[in-house]
């Protein structure tokens, strides 16, 4: 691996075939969840990849068979009683969505097990998306407390069609693999013990394609999302002031204590 990426810590880095890069989401123990340090870097990793010239195709995988189970709660934490660290990662969960989309290179990510939060945001605005059959997809704002922000708004909709985006989206209802595949929230859906190899043969596919020719492509259709921004960042600015608030309190001590949360179904809004 060259010095490229060397800096970065909660992401690892793997060469599996040439011109194809690995990004690899790895917190050992904790299901890949994402700390401070993580979030910040999968934010800036696409702007190295970018100018990567070693680099025509990019996998995205979690460490261990599992992809990532969302923000670290104590970085949630954190967020909810600090201004300045709530504006910090407010910036870096924009930049994560607008650096993944405008990538020049292609990214295929592979799902495998709980896929969550900002994990899920990267995966669900690559550009082919592959998913084991028993992987659970869960966008899990609302159960938190906060509005579904991060990409939900800017992607759901034309994944999957308005209805099924907010029956998912407003319940926190978790999406199986299979069920994904079948509504169009993924591009194709495999074996669970074939999902890195499905990916990477697309990845493979991909990068031996005309390059110019794939990347116009994805910076073409791309533009939907883009026509798409002012609604993904309202809907950020909507989830961030929501972590000033009670209901992230009760959310976040029911995550704490493992039970169903109780919020006041009294709101100003």
């Amino acid at each position: 691996m060259t010095d490229r990426y060397a800096h970065y810590k909660a992401l690892k880095f793997a060469r599996p075939k040439p011109l194809i890069l690995e990004v690899i989401l790895s917190k050992p123990g904790k299901l890949n969840a994402l700390d401070a340090e993580g979030h910040r870097e999968l934010a800036e990793v696409w702007r190295d990849i970018d100018r990567d010239p070693d680099t025509s195709v990019v996998l995205l995988r979690g460490d261990g068979g599992v992809f990532s189970a969302g923000g670290d709660l104590g970085m949630i934490e954190v967020m909810a009683r600090d201004w300045h660290t709530r504006s910090r990662v407010w910036k870096e969960a924009s930049d994560l969505v607008y650096n993944v989309i405008n990538c020049s290179k292609p990214i295929v990510a592979a799902i495998e097990g709980p896929c969550v939060g900002a994990g899920l945001a990267a995966a669900m605005v690559a550009d082919i998306t592959v998913a084991g059959r028993k992987a659970r997809i869960i966008d899990g704002h609302t159960r938190l407390g906060v509005a579904a922000g991060d990409h939900s708004a800017i992607v759901w909709p034309l994944l999957c069609g308005m209805a099924k985006a907010k029956y998912y989206l407003l319940l926190c209802e978790s999406v199986t693999g299979e069920e994904a595949e079948r509504i169009g929230l993924v591009s194709m859906v495999a074996d669970d013990d074939k999902v890195v190899a499905t990916a990477l043969a697309a990845a493979e596919k991909l990068r031996d394609m005309p390059p110019a020719a794939v990347r116009w492509t994805k910076h073409a259709l791309n533009n939907w999302l883009r026509m798409a921004g002012p609604t993904f960042d309202a809907s950020l600015a909507m989830e961030f002031m929501g972590f000033s608030g009670p209901e992230v309190q009760e959310g976040m001590a029911a995550l704490k204590e493992k039970r169903r949360p109780k919020f006041d179904p009294q709101s100003p809004f």
